[in-house]
């Protein structure tokens, strides 16, 4: 499962089906609460600041329902006895640099960690489990003949074209079939599994 928000979960099963959850309504929605408070803050009154402290809170709550349905539907989906493969977000910062200044705010701050912790937990009641894998190349990968060459996705397209072999694919869905392979690898038993410039798998 590859997590972003032009889809709040890309999904590649070892069958090779994909299933993708946009999340332009999401963001959409985030922008009217990220506008609300702009105009609230220059207000900068006693009932401003108040209604500000509600609005947080409605925000994250309205975002907690929104990674409980999103999970439960993968949950139900896949069903029992299913390993869930995320990328290992700690640590990693997403390209602010490279979005647009009106996104940055989007892009930092969604909640893609209770995603996480709300996927595990109910994993964990469903017989399944989640495993986190290097974060790293799985956008960057070819994952038909494993050339790894940043150029290759087109940020403003979201297309990935590998420049070997000529594959090509939406990249969310690319970094999802990555991601999937290295939790094949994962359950087989290679040990931290990962992907390197040298070689395609280490």
């Amino acid at each position: 499962i590859d997590r972003g928000l032009r889809f709040l979960a890309a999904c590649y099963d070892e069958k090779g089906k994909s299933i993708l959850f946009s999340g332009q309504k999401i963001l959409r929605k985030r922008r009217k609460y990220k506008k609300l408070r702009a105009e609230l803050q220059a207000k900068g009154t006693k009932s401003a600041k108040r209604r500000l402290k509600k609005i947080g809170q409605r925000e994250n709550r309205w975002m907690s329902d929104v990674n409980h349905r999103l999970t439960k539907t993968l949950i139900d989906h896949y069903g029992s006895n299913t390993i869930y493969a995320l990328e290992d977000l700690t640590d990693v910062r997403f390209a602010t640099e490279k979005s647009p200044k009106d996104q940055s705010y989007e892009i930092v701050s969604w909640a893609f960690y209770q995603f996480e912790q709300f996927l595990t937990y109910k994993a964990n009641l469903n017989s399944s489990a989640v495993v986190k894998v290097p974060a790293k190349y799985t956008s960057q990968r070819c994952p038909k003949c494993g050339r790894i060459h940043k150029d290759n996705r087109d940020h403003e397209l979201h297309l990935y074209t590998c420049d070997k072999c000529g594959y090509k694919s939406n990249d969310d869905r690319l970094a999802a079939m990555n991601i999937q392979f290295l939790g094949t690898l994962y359950r087989s038993g290679k040990e931290a599994p990962q992907f390197n410039k040298q070689a395609s798998v280490e």
